[in-house]
């Protein structure tokens, strides 16, 4: 087992892609981006991104990074558009759900719906994430988000050999 942990993040804003740097530099972590097969540029991406949020739209994307099985922990940067998980998260996460040992959620959202990230990724995934935080694009463009960043990359370090829960098609869990 490598004992490693992964960040990936969807970026549509570039608020989520500024988190996931921070975390991995702050921790040598390994990285892995989401994006859309089909970019949403304009007014007409923008209302893309409405309609897939209302009716839970699962889009294609493309996923450059390490296979996130070959990772113990893998931590999901994820933005909240109309306090939901971003489309391509959401599609990606659903993927991934039984290659991932163990997932920890951050959310970034304008001003609200931090706990709507988690609430899905449970769904998605089948059992609750191991850690939760949010920042608000505010926090991370004025850099104010930093040490709480730093603060969940210790948490997610420090706990994730602890509560082995063995799921049903075999993946060792750790309870969060």
């Amino acid at each position: 087992m490598s004992h490693q942990t992964l960040v990936v993040f969807y970026s549509h804003t570039d608020m989520s892609r500024r988190v996931a740097r921070l975390l991995c530099s702050q921790f040598g972590w390994a990285i892995g981006e989401v994006s859309d097969q089909h970019p949403r540029v304009g007014t007409g991406g923008i209302f893309r991104c409405v309609l897939d949020s209302l009716l839970l739209v699962r889009p294609e994307i493309r996923y450059d990074g390490p296979d996130p099985k070959d990772f113990d922990s893998v931590v999901c940067v994820v933005p909240i558009w109309l306090s939901r998980m971003a489309a391509p998260m959401r599609t990606f996460i659903e993927a991934q759900a039984t290659r991932m040992r163990r997932v920890a959620v951050i959310s970034v959202m304008d001003r609200h719906g931090s706990s709507c990230a988690a609430v899905e990724a449970d769904r998605l995934l089948g059992y609750a994430p191991a850690l939760s935080a949010s920042f608000t694009t505010r926090e991370v463009g004025d850099g104010s988000y930093a040490p709480r960043l730093e603060a969940f990359g210790r948490a997610v370090r420090a706990t994730r050999d602890i509560w082995p829960i063995e799921r049903s098609d075999g993946w060792m869990l750790s309870a969060g």
